[in-house]
């Protein structure tokens, strides 16, 4: 069954970085053959895209962490990663990794808190 493990969350100070990570297992086709995306869920808000990358690399970012998050993905260890820099207290958030190719997975979400 299709897995989506996310990690590296924590708490942060404002202007902080942090690294998270998806690590997919159990897909019907090779992992490269998917989509790929970060969401994003703040209490009281609807689930949000935050960045995404496509088969051949192509990236897309919400305009809120374009020049600050980095996504990337490394298709012989199954992982896409989400790199966070000046971190603000507004990307405090439960964060989400999606898979896409004929159907969506989700994972269970990893929490990034940033605060002083």
């Amino acid at each position: 069954q299709v897995q989506l493990v996310e990690s590296g969350g924590g708490l942060v100070q404002p202007g902080g970085s942090l690294r998270l990570s998806c690590a997919a297992s159990g897909f019907a086709a090779t992992f490269s053959s998917y989509y790929m995306s970060w969401y994003r869920q703040a209490p009281g808000k609807e689930r949000e895209l935050v960045a995404a990358i496509t088969t051949v690399g192509s990236t897309n970012y919400a305009d809120s962490v374009k020049g600050r998050f980095t996504i990337s993905r490394d298709n012989a260890n199954n992982t896409v990663y989400l790199q966070m820099n000046s971190l603000k207290p507004e990307d405090t958030a439960v964060y989400y990794c999606k898979a896409r190719r004929f159907l969506q997975y989700w994972g269970q979400g990893t929490q990034v808190t940033v605060s002083s």
